[in-house]
């Protein structure tokens, strides 16, 4: 349900002692887009990151005169530029969002770029993929190399007949090359696996039965205390989020953390919205999938890694236009229109994913049962 109507409580998030030096993110859709903004924003804490269907960094202001007001051309640059252009020059110029990203890392708003040439960056583009076209996504793998990432640390995966999906091998799921919600397509191998792989090297074979448990945890502590209604109402994310917490991390492993970022309609409580009301009858019964069935817990499980799921929620109202439940990369969360923060450090979405990694990162306050 919308945060306005929160009901219940859920538990404070633990802190694990991660070593957050080695932590990483990814994402499919909107969450890939989110993936690189956070990525760049914190890149000093990151080691790698997944992308799936998502474009480059501030992509959504590659044209900031392609309206007469700035809310509509970011709009514009989103549908137009960023996820299905007339043709590919019409879509995001790698060469000048990496200069935006200079100019923003010049300005103390994000980390310094040069933690991002050791980084591992896996991309990939399904070819049957109708919502964000490849030539985009491909100006992502041009982008991250313009900023001097190795291309041997690049995995580009453009070969695949998948829709707008995250790929699993779970039968129940969509047809490999089907656009549709929830956005997880049966390809016949667990996406989430090569992702990690990619990013951390060899890791041990996935758990074939969990050892953990998912906890959920409320949201709302994340954001300012001073301003904490506010930003739960700006910020378009959920009340709860999600974490995967293998058996060796709560007994006291060392252990790191990877961010999962859903896509848009893809968050637990997401609902349509019917001439801006939320149809609460009609909801759609897969919310949970994205933190339960993509593979990601399979493989933390194994190799002591937490998994952090956060959660966007739809928004449609005189304020927030957000009615998909998609992460904010074009704007919807800012205050001044005219000069939207969604990508840097301070952004709302951004900063508040940060704090819970940092939750991660803190000592235990309890010492793990014998």
């Amino acid at each position: 349900m919308p945060s306005s109507t929160k009901t219940t409580t859920a538990p404070r998030l633990e802190g694990f002692g991660a070593d957050l030096s080695q932590s990483s993110i990814s994402g499919l859709s909107s969450g890939a887009f989110m993936t690189v903004q956070m990525h760049l924003a914190h890149s000093s804490r990151f080691v790698g990151a997944g992308i799936i269907a998502g474009g480059p960094f501030r992509c959504a202001e590659s044209f900031r005169a392609a309206a007469m007001i700035a809310e509509d051309a970011f709009t514009l640059n989103a549908l137009y530029t960023c996820m299905n252009p007339l043709i590919p020059q019409t879509g995001p110029n790698p060469d000048k969002l990496v200069q935006v990203a200079r100019e923003t890392a010049d300005a103390g708003l994000i980390d310094d770029l040069k933690h991002l040439s050791k980084n591992r960056i896996y991309i990939f583009t399904g070819s049957e993929d109708k919502v964000v076209q490849s030539d985009v996504v491909n100006t992502t793998r041009e982008f991250y190399k313009r900023l001097g990432v190795p291309v041997k640390n690049i995995r580009y995966v453009d070969d695949i007949p998948a829709g707008h999906s995250i790929i699993t091998d779970n039968p129940e799921d969509s047809a490999l090359s089907l656009n549709q919600p929830p956005y997880i397509n049966n390809g016949g191998f667990m996406q989430s696996w090569d992702i990690l792989s990619h990013i951390y090297g060899d890791l041990e074979d996935p758990s074939e039965q969990l050892s953990g448990s998912i906890v959920r945890f409320d949201q709302s502590e994340f954001f300012d205390p001073d301003n904490r209604q506010q930003d739960r109402e700006r910020a378009s994310m959920s009340d709860f989020a999600y974490a995967y917490i293998p058996k060796a991390v709560a007994e006291g492993a060392k252990c790191r953390v990877h961010i999962a970022l859903h896509g848009c309609k893809q968050g637990y409580n997401y609902i349509n919205y019917v001439n801006g009301k939320p149809d609460y009858q009609n909801s759609p019964p897969y919310g949970n999938r994205y933190f339960t069935t993509t593979g990601y817990n399979q493989i933390a499980d194994s190799n002591n890694l937490i998994i952090l799921y956060p959660q966007a929620q739809g928004a449609d109202g005189n304020g927030v236009q957000n009615p998909d439940g998609c992460w904010d990369w074009w704007g919807y969360t800012s205050e001044d229109p005219q000069n939207p923060d969604y990508y840097s450090q301070n952004a709302i979405q951004i900063k508040a994913i940060n704090r819970m990694l940092e939750r991660l990162g803190e000592k235990r306050a309890t010492k793990p049962a014998a």
